[in-house]
């Protein structure tokens, strides 16, 4: 039977990224990801609720990520969702739930400008700049 592990996410980071080497010596960064959605209570008023995702980059990946990220910017990350459960210094056991990403894409560029096409390769010079500008 055929199985899928797949977690798909677009929102701003809530903090810088943290990147470390693991024993092997392999790069990983871990960062949050915050996001909102949109419901109208019973009264018809607009709540925004926030849900915010740990998410774990290894290798290049991981470079890149903790090069190019930062606390606000926004971000599509794409990968499977995993729990791990230890125990903490106290005795206690801690569990953490996480999107373990293979690909990230940087969205906007610093300073809050959205990059073109949602983060494509669509070089900046080539995008029309006026609607009416779209051949259909």
């Amino acid at each position: 039977m055929v199985s899928l592990n797949k977690m798909m996410v677009i929102g701003n980071l809530g903090g810088d990224p943290e990147m470390r080497y693991t024993a092997k010596g392999e790069a990983l960064t871990t960062f949050s990801v915050a996001v909102n959605w949109f419901r109208n209570d019973p009264a018809g008023e607009r709540q925004k609720e926030t849900e915010w995702f740990r998410v774990v980059t290894f290798r290049q990946l991981a470079e890149q990520c903790n090069q190019y990220l930062a606390k606000g910017r926004k971000a599509y990350v794409e990968g499977r969702f995993q729990s791990r459960t230890w125990q903490g210094n106290d005795g206690q056991t801690r569990t953490s739930n996480e999107i373990v990403a293979d690909r990230v894409l940087f969205l906007d560029r610093p300073g809050g400008q959205e990059a073109p096409n949602g983060g494509g390769d669509l070089d900046p010079g080539t995008a029309p700049e006026d609607p009416d500008d779209l051949p259909f």
